[in-house]
């Protein structure tokens, strides 16, 4: 009876001893720092990784992050050198460098926020005021961040912190004064744009204007030549009607008054009031007709028109 009850009993002895050996320690890890509280008494400050020991129900462990933490800044309005109010939105990065000087400052990582931002704030306002609009937005952005970032730093080495970095993410106009820049470069661009369109309408007009008077003077010397070349082609058959007729002026007056029947009896309705032994009919009497009762006449053929 005595060796179940004996058993029992070291078998709650073991439990026991377990429990106080699990209480009794912790394990750090890699990314983090562990303060050892007793009754609120910071007792030592880990930053080692790796196995460690506590009094067992009366020290507390109290981990902080070694990893570099972000924070990112609401959006705030300042005033430039320039008297220009100006949105700018920005972020940082820091890390605890000291546990138990942040432990004793702040004590979480959601105060160190609020410590931090407040710092970021009125650094930004100190430091930005003291510099243009586009200096902040263009030519000395990277210096500005610097010098930011050094007076946080400062302030924030009494809180066991160190800032990694700060950034302006974005510097622009209010609302308000942007929509009115943005309407201000509208209207120049519109402006530019109607002067751009007025320079090509009258570029346009003066090319047209000189195409058309280089046609005109195309059209006017091709019509001369066109001219030139129909009064030299005139010429020409006149010159070969008259030497025809010096040839053979009976066949000549017989050639123009078969074309003067041509011209003149077309149609099916043509009607010539003519007596018959009219001149005009002086070929339809016989292949030997003379007018005037068989006497011998010779017609004038017509004289041929002069050159042009």
């Amino acid at each position: 009876m005595n060796n179940p009850v004996l058993r029992t009993g070291l078998l709650i002895l073991l439990v026991l001893v377990a429990i106080v050996l699990y209480s009794a320690t912790f394990i750090v890890q890699q990314t983090q720092y562990a303060l050892v509280l007793r009754f609120g008494a910071v007792q030592s400050a880990i930053s080692e990784p790796g196995l460690k020991f506590k009094l067992p129900l009366v020290d507390n462990v109290t981990y902080f992050e070694k990893r570099v933490l972000d924070l990112d800044l609401p959006v705030q309005t300042l005033l430039s050198a320039d008297r220009q109010n100006l949105e700018v939105d920005a972020f940082t990065r820091y890390r605890i460098v000291d546990p138990l000087r942040f432990y004793q400052a702040v004590g979480s990582i959601s105060l160190a926020n609020q410590r931090l931002q407040s710092f970021t704030n009125s650094a930004m306002r100190n430091i930005l005021a003291s510099a243009s609009r586009d200096a902040i937005v263009r030519t000395e952005r990277p210096q500005l961040m610097e010098r930011i970032q050094e007076d946080v730093n400062r302030q924030a080495g009494s809180l066991g912190i160190e800032m990694i970095d700060v950034r302006l993410t974005r510097v622009d106009l209010p609302n308000a004064n942007s929509q009115a820049v943005y309407q201000r470069m509208r209207t120049e661009r519109e402006r530019e744009a109607a002067d751009l369109r007025a320079n090509g309408n009258q570029q346009a007009q003066t090319i047209r204007a000189r195409a058309e008077r280089e046609a005109t003077i195309i059209r006017a010397e091709a019509n001369q030549r066109a001219e030139e070349l129909r009064g030299q082609g005139d010429a020409d058959r006149n010159r070969i009607l008259a030497e025809a007729f010096g040839r053979d002026p009976e066949f000549f007056a017989f050639y123009r008054s078969m074309q003067a029947y041509e011209a003149g009896l077309k149609g099916s309705g043509t009607r010539l009031v003519l007596s018959p032994d009219s001149e005009f009919f002086r070929y339809f009497n016989g292949s030997n007709a003379r007018p005037n009762g068989g006497a011998s006449t010779t017609t004038p053929a017509p004289q041929p028109a002069p050159a042009q």
